[in-house]
């Protein structure tokens, strides 16, 4: 049951993140000469098990919901992210 725990809390730790950073770039948008989050790495905060806290912060945010690449791929890595914890737990349990 532990392990069930540490799990959780890397997922939830994963998605808080890239929560906070999507956050945190919609406000450094907003600052004139500010130096932004590169696009690549917003993507691998939500590559990184964090799919559902990025999609979040982009609702919450209004941040990159405009763009393809962030309005299609963080969705349909929420999607991979599913699969590839039910075939973690698959693996581990049977």
């Amino acid at each position: 049951m532990t392990t069930v725990y540490v799990v959780l809390g890397a997922l939830l730790a994963a998605n808080l993140a890239a929560f906070i950073v999507f956050g945190v770039d919609k406000k450094l948008a907003k600052t004139p000469g500010a130096r932004r989050v590169r696009e690549r790495t917003l993507m691998l905060y939500a590559a990184c098990f964090g799919g559902i806290g990025a999609l979040t912060g982009m609702r919450v945010f209004h941040h990159k919901t405009s763009k393809p690449l962030f309005n299609i791929g963080v969705p349909v890595l929420i999607v991979a992210e599913a699969a590839a914890a039910y075939g973690i737990y698959r693996l581990f349990t049977h």
